[in-house]
């Protein structure tokens, strides 16, 4: 039994905080960067039943979670008050929103688009909070922004538009992370009050589906690829949520890497997705980008 008064034994729970939470973080990264296999899986079903199913069957994976670890005593607390409520709302309808492009995305065959959408979507949030808290970025923050303006061109030059999808799924969870840290709640808390929020709406969504016809959900395997829709969503939320408080944000800045680039190997070889000149351009500037970012980082602490 470990004696917290004994230097030898805080470092050593110290240590086993930190290989817990890299683990947790790890496993968190990974299952996001698999989940296009899954989500092409669903691709014979409408993205918005995909979305209200996910909702739905997060539910009870997240509450679960709560059971045996920190109780629902946030959650009641949370509906006495109208203002959290408005917040959570909020933050429901963007994530929802961003799962709703993403899941529609990896169905359209567009899934290099969503790697490229979370690859930028650290460096918008630096360029949000310069905007919107009025934070300084470093000069090599700025470049980091820059060389991502430059692969967005190059990815738009590539399709003759703009990578709409990229810059929606980028926007869309850089100002839910924005928002997300004005609700007073934790993370498992906050999202199952997200999902709770949601729920009329998904609810109401597949009650009209059954009335018309259109429900997928009684189709062969489908009952079975949308229940496990859940705990793919919430797992890998919870165990990130976990994560991030044993570990330092430079750890985490790196790691954030890995479901991207999981994505877009999983875009390339395994969906046979086009990867030509401009696309790899494109990417060679954003890992530039990631390279800056991450040295900001490292620099920033530092100069602390």
């Amino acid at each position: 039994m470990l004696d917290r008064t004994n230097p030898a034994d805080r470092q050593s729970a110290a240590d086993t905080a930190v290989r817990n939470g890299f683990l947790a973080a790890l496993f968190s990264y990974l299952i996001w960067g698999v989940l296009p296999i899954y989500m092409k899986a669903v691709a014979h079903i409408p993205a918005a039943e995909v979305v209200a199913n996910r909702v739905l069957w997060s539910i009870p994976t997240a509450a679960l979670v709560l059971v045996f670890t920190v109780g629902f005593a946030e959650i009641r607390g949370a509906f006495r008050s109208p203002r959290l409520i408005g917040l959570a709302a909020l933050t429901a309808v963007i994530i929802a929103l961003n799962w709703g492009i993403y899941v529609w995305a990896v169905a359209a065959g567009r899934t290099v688009e969503t790697a490229l959408g979370y690859y930028i979507n650290p460096l918008v949030t630096i360029l949000l909070a310069a905007v919107l808290l009025g934070e300084r970025l470093t000069r090599l923050q700025i470049g980091a922004v820059a060389l991502a303006v430059g692969a967005v061109l190059l990815m738009a030059i590539d399709a003759g538009g703009l990578p709409w999808v990229s810059l929606s799924l980028a926007v869309s969870f850089a100002f839910y992370g924005y928002f997300r840290k004005t609700v007073p709640l934790g993370a498992g808390p906050g999202f199952l009050l997200e999902v709770l929020l949601l729920a009329p709406p998904a609810i109401g969504y597949l009650a009209w589906q059954s009335a018309t016809g259109t429900s997928s959900f009684l189709d062969g395997w489908n009952p079975l690829l949308l229940v496990i829709a859940g705990p793919l969503t919430a797992a890998p939320l919870i165990l990130y949520a976990y994560g991030a408080k044993r570990l330092r944000l430079a750890t985490l800045g790196i790691m954030q890497y890995i479901a991207p680039t999981l994505i877009a190997a999983n875009a390339v070889f395994l969906f046979g997705e086009p990867f030509g000149p401009w696309r790899m351009a494109a990417f060679g500037l954003i890992w530039v980008a990631l390279a800056l970012y991450t040295w900001s980082i490292f620099s920033t602490r530092r100069a602390g």
